[in-house]
């Protein structure tokens, strides 16, 4: 009951707008540090198992969350955000460190106030469990993170302030969205290259040193979906979906491309010729999850031809090693009765998407714990060190949720389902969390050590945030609303990027935030543990 009261109240306080920001969830931390105050305590063991139990689903929810774009997001630009992100990350650790000797403040402390300064409450888990293995108090860190974390939100938003107003320009608010270089392009070419005549696509292919899907072929008037034994002709028009980088080279190729704009989203497929239709179709046979999309003999079985595939927001060229999941949607092209055929092979069953997949949630835990529990020996530390209950889950959870399609687990769930498991888990944590810290919140913070750990956190906050921002928009020009997105992502905190969001016309700073936000999450949780182990 008190628990419950806790987070209910918090997320009801936690909707209201403060100069435009609000706290979310993370209320309940304070509606916790409230109740301890006036008193109110629950069973300390009760209070340790709901607190673990809270981060460990949060975390492996989160890791199941980001795992699947963990490693692309190093591809391409997201290399230099994710560097300039890893700048602030070491940035606010080398302070920790430094701020810890020269104050005079015990690492413990500045560890708890560099998890409240970033917005970082798994960090503060994962220190804290640190902590118990070495049979140190706990409290401390908790309250250190309480006392910073209001200027942690509050410091981003003035940080990302005040390179806008001594170094942004009103031009700069207006961001224009990246097109993705890979994106599918869709072009009609006639084919009047004689090195292509008489030759099937299959042979063409292997002229190219890139990947093309040809969807519709038109000769003479009659519309078919070719496979790889279609034999090309002269004046053969083609339908081809590849990258728009790659249209001028298919120009080379094939003779002529079409100046008619084929990526409209206001195309009617179904309208273009009377024999074929295009549908997307869903992947919810688990049977087809992690198995290679040419393995499947679509075309040759069916007659059909699949030209593109949507995945979480993304779309993807279909291509025969592109390797399916669960949820994937596929453009398939083809007459209706075979499509219909198809339909049925695929599943499209989406009310199946619907059901949770709890073996993937079970089975990560299990996982996660066991790892978190793996003692791993480092030269020169004199105990080993532990991933622990929070490292563990995390690491497990990004990579079941990258690789798990792969080894053919089902980990689909619906955004809707993981973003109820980390809101049940992070509200059990931040509720016990606060209950634990209350006792003594205020009697730390009106103190003069109080005050100090108040400075230091904003300090640990607006610095690396300053000096990463500046580099990146003024040194690299990397546009404003990108740096803004990259830092809110760095600091993990999605109150900033909602004033990002705001104050930047696009959909950049979102798009940043997701590029660095896993690597930046996985980094703190580890390091807080390592700094615990390596310098106490």
């Amino acid at each position: 009951m008190v628990l419950s009261l806790i987070s209910a109240i918090g997320l009801g306080l936690g909707k209201i707008r403060f100069f435009g920001v609000s706290l979310g969830v993370t209320f309940i931390f304070f509606a916790g540090i409230l109740a301890g105050h006036m008193g109110i305590s629950i069973d300390p063991q009760m209070l340790n198992y709901a607190e673990s139990f809270g981060l460990i689903i949060f975390v492996y929810a989160l890791g199941l969350q980001v795992g699947p774009g963990f490693f692309s997001s190093f591809r391409a630009g997201g290399v230099q955000l994710n560097l300039l992100a890893l700048g602030v990350v070491l940035i606010g650790t080398l302070m920790t460190v430094l701020g810890s000797y020269g104050l005079h403040i015990p690492l413990p402390d500045m560890v708890g106030i560099l998890c409240g300064a970033t917005t970082n409450t798994p960090a503060l888990g994962a220190a804290q469990q640190t902590l118990k293995q070495m049979n140190m108090d706990t409290a401390t860190p908790a309250l250190g993170c309480a006392v910073a974390y209001p200027m942690g939100v509050i410091g981003v938003i003035l940080g990302i302030l005040l390179i806008r107003k001594f170094f942004a320009k009103p031009h700069d608010l207006v961001c224009t969205e990246k097109e993705n270089a890979n994106k599918p392009f869709v072009a009609v070419f006639q084919v009047h290259n004689p090195g292509v005549f008489n030759k099937n696509i299959r042979e063409i292919a292997a002229l190219s040193t890139f990947k093309f899907v040809i969807s519709r072929l038109w000769r003479d008037g009659h519309v078919s979906i070719p496979t790889s034994e279609t034999v090309i002709q002269q004046g053969d028009r083609l339908l081809v979906i590849t990258s728009e980088k790659r249209a001028s080279s298919l120009t080379v190729l094939f003779g002529e491309q079409e100046q008619k704009d084929w990526n409209s989203e206001d195309i009617d497929w179904n309208a273009i010729d009377n024999q074929l239709v295009s549908q997307r179709i869903v992947i919810t046979r688990p049977e087809l999850n992690g198995k290679k999309l040419g393995s499947l003999h679509l075309r040759n079985t069916f007659g059909i031809n699949i030209s593109r595939v949507y995945r979480s927001g993304v779309e993807l060229l279909a291509t025969a090693d592109l390797t399916l999941q669960m949820g994937d949607r596929l453009t398939v092209v083809g007459e209706e009765a075979a499509v219909r055929n198809v339909s049925q092979v695929l599943g499209n069953a989406v009310k199946d998407l619907e059901a949770p997949n709890l073996v993937a949630v079970f089975v990560g835990i299990v996982l996660g714990l066991a790892l978190g529990a793996v003692p791993f020996a480092i030269p020169g530390v004199s105990m080993p060190v532990k991933l622990g209950l929070a490292g563990g889950p995390i690491v497990v959870g990004i990579l079941i949720g990258t690789f798990g399609p792969r080894l053919h687990m089902v980990t689909y769930t619906t955004r809707s389902a993981n973003l109820m498991l980390r809101s049940l888990g992070l509200s059990l944590y931040l509720a016990c969390l606060g209950l634990d810290a209350g006792e003594h919140f205020f009697d730390t913070i009106f103190r003069p050590e109080g005050l100090l750990w108040i400075g230091v956190g904003s300090v640990l906050t607006i610095v690396p945030v300053l000096i990463m921002g500046v580099i990146a928009f003024r040194w690299l020009k990397i546009d404003f609303g990108t740096t803004a997105g990259m830092l809110c992502g760095s600091m993990a905190n999605p109150m900033a990027l909602t004033y990002a969001n705001d104050t930047v016309t696009g959909d950049t700073p979102s798009v940043s935030y997701a590029t660095v936000y896993p690597l930046c999450m996985f980094l703190r949780v580890i390091i807080a543990q390592l700094m615990l182990m390596l310098l106490i």
